[in-house]
């Protein structure tokens, strides 16, 4: 599973943009077919992804097609003209059941049947954004193909009739929904776009809450929110020194076969050894 700081849009109409995504240093590259694209555009976003996975070398970062929503009547175009060119994944806006990932994954299965790809070796990541689409989020992310739930704050402020506020206090349920329905499935789960990509100090206050919560990661819109992001997301050089100490010292406290114990006057038990493996594990996926 590639590591997901930093989600990055591009429009999938744009050469220009794509050509300089690729040399970002990005974790993942989703090149859009869908909202990024206009409505008498979306023909000429497939055949520059198509082209940009053909000829482009995204070095280590993950590239992604972004596909108009299931029953949007663009769908099924938008996934057969990208998918023979072998993205690492499909994303899929706007999921509401359990079934419009399956579709998706059936064509996909085709696919690599056809070409003699791996199975599983093109996953899905789906947007959840819909009062609908939260609400089924315990059937959505039990689809085995699934990799990470991206949760669109906007669309689902809309959906509910609610206010966007900076901070973001409307969509609070919604964003730990998404949090907790990723943990119990074992999925990454990818926090909300900061719209004004001008204002990096909100970014990055945005970002830390977000990572608070749970999140692995966040969508961006700009190259200049690359790093602010990735930084978030990253457990720094404290958090893992700390993370390393408690699974070493819960090691050997139970080689002497005590339960809870006591580490700089905190009392360290299962749960955060969990928690301090989680940090470990992120901190590796991103290179640390």
């Amino acid at each position: 599973m590639h590591s997901r700081r930093a989600l990055l849009y591009m429009p999938g109409d744009n050469w220009k943009m794509i050509t300089k995504s690729v040399t970002l240093s990005v974790d993942s590259i989703c090149m859009d077919m869908e909202d990024g694209t206009a409505v008498n555009r979306k023909a000429e976003a497939r055949a520059t992804i198509v082209k940009a996975l053909q000829e482009l070398d995204f070095g280590a970062s993950e590239k992604l097609a972004r596909i108009n929503s299931v029953g949007s009547g663009f769908e099924k175009d938008d996934i057969e003209a990208v998918l023979p060119y072998h993205p690492d994944g499909i994303m899929i806006p706007k999921v509401e059941s359990y079934e419009h990932v399956e579709w998706a994954s059936r064509i996909i299965e085709a696919a690599e049947l056809k070409y003699g790809w791996a199975m599983n070796s093109v996953r899905v990541l789906i947007g959840v954004e819909t009062a609908k689409g939260i609400l089924n989020l315990k059937e959505i992310a039990a689809h085995p193909r699934l990799d990470a739930i991206i949760f669109g704050g906007e669309d689902f402020a809309a959906s509910v009739g609610a206010t966007r506020t900076k901070d973001a206090i409307e969509l609070l349920y919604a964003r730990e929904a998404v949090v907790v329905a990723c943990a119990a499935f074992d999925l990454q789960a990818i926090d909300i776009v900061t719209i004004d990509y001008k204002d990096i100090e909100a970014l990055r206050v945005e970002s830390e809450f977000g990572a608070r919560l749970g999140f692995v990661g966040k969508q961006i819109i700009h190259p200049a929110q690359v790093e602010p992001v990735q930084t978030a997301f990253t457990p720094n050089d404290e958090a893992i020194a700390y993370a390393k100490r408690i699974v070493e010292t819960f090691e050997a406290s139970q080689k002497e076969g005590k339960g809870a114990y006591s580490l700089d006057g905190k009392m360290i038990d299962m749960p955060l050894v969990k928690n301090a493996q989680k940090v470990l594990a992120r901190a590796k996926a991103a290179g640390k």
